[in-house]
């Protein structure tokens, strides 16, 4: 063993034992359909790595953009079932379910009215918004979900440029009945330092519901080794409002 190799070694991050969650409720694994996994080589190599996380279950969920991934219910189903199939070969005990990210576009509201979504647990249905403004009728958008029977949850909130300086947006939010989900890996920096910032307060102030792993590649999986180490992230694994365990 040389030098580098010593000098590596002790760089080396612990697995992360994040069985407390039992369920990642946001990641794309469905090969070929969106901007996450392209191959189902890929799709198992981050199925593994999750279940070596000590996650017993994926609810993964591939994009539905009307200009850029027009997935339906039926195409990620579809594609679920190839997936189920390959971790049942692959020898994984990891339980694998499929919902969706919905993009807030003109056709969201249409499918959200006739009720043709993809949720998870108890009627969740993950959603977010566009990364420049937020919708000017976001307030509508939350009630309308209230009444079609939908519980929000509004996708990696701590990114959002337009609010890491405006938190009581989130405190607004929460209070309209939206979950609040944020992303492992945005305590690492990874996306930037105001959503690092803004992921500190969202933890400190106990407003997380949900925490996905929002994992597309194995380079998110190597990130996730170095959160797990961040002292935020191992106090959002301690809170009692996370509700991923009971998915």
């Amino acid at each position: 063993m040389g030098l580098f190799d010593i000098f590596n070694k002790t760089k080396e991050l612990p697995l992360p034992d994040l069985s407390v969650l039992k369920t990642d409720m946001h990641s794309h694994f469905i090969p070929a359909i969106d901007d996450g996994a392209q191959t189902m080589e890929d799709s198992l190599n981050l199925i593994r790595a999750m279940q070596d996380f000590g996650y017993s279950k994926v609810v993964t969920t591939p994009h539905i953009m009307t200009d850029s991934y027009r997935n339906t219910p039926e195409i990620i189903l579809g594609g679920l079932k190839n997936v189920k199939q390959a971790v049942k070969e692959a020898g994984l005990t990891i339980q694998v379910e499929a919902a969706a990210e919905y993009y807030y576009d003109f056709e969201f509201e249409k499918k959200l009215k006739e009720k043709n979504v993809l949720t998870f647990g108890n009627k969740y249905l993950l959603w977010e918004i566009p990364f420049i403004n937020p919708p000017d009728n976001i307030n509508e958008l939350i009630f309308e979900m209230g009444i079609q029977g939908y519980k929000s949850v509004l996708a990696h909130v701590e990114r959002y440029g337009f609010w890491q300086n405006d938190f009581e947006k989130y405190e607004e939010l929460a209070g309209r009945g939206v979950y609040l989900q944020m992303n492992i890996n945005s305590v690492t920096g990874h996306y930037s330092p105001m959503t690092k910032k803004a992921a500190q307060w969202l933890i400190e102030h106990d407003m997380i519901s949900f925490v996905g792993s929002d994992c597309h590649h194995m380079g998110h999986i190597e990130l996730i080794k170095k959160a797990y180490t961040d002292k935020h992230f191992q106090k959002l694994l301690g809170s009692s409002k996370l509700l991923n365990k009971t998915l």
